[in-house]
């Protein structure tokens, strides 16, 4: 699985980073930092939340 991010969409919100923190992070000046740009299965589920519920829909997953 490979995390994906359109930056033309994410206004960087942090909803991500609240549902997997290990995976996404908003930086200081409010852009989206991929921390894990394939992570492994056991965070599939917070992940997939993640991108769920992104109020841009500006995440999505390859693989």
């Amino acid at each position: 699985m490979k995390v994906v991010i359109d930056y033309d969409l994410c206004e960087a919100n942090a909803v991500c980073q609240d549902n997997c923190p290990e995976v996404f992070r908003v930086e200081d000046d409010d852009t989206l930092t991929i921390l894990i740009e394939e992570p492994s299965e056991d965070l599939r589920d917070s992940v997939k939340r993640a991108v769920d519920r992104c109020p841009r829909q500006a995440i999505r997953l390859e693989g």
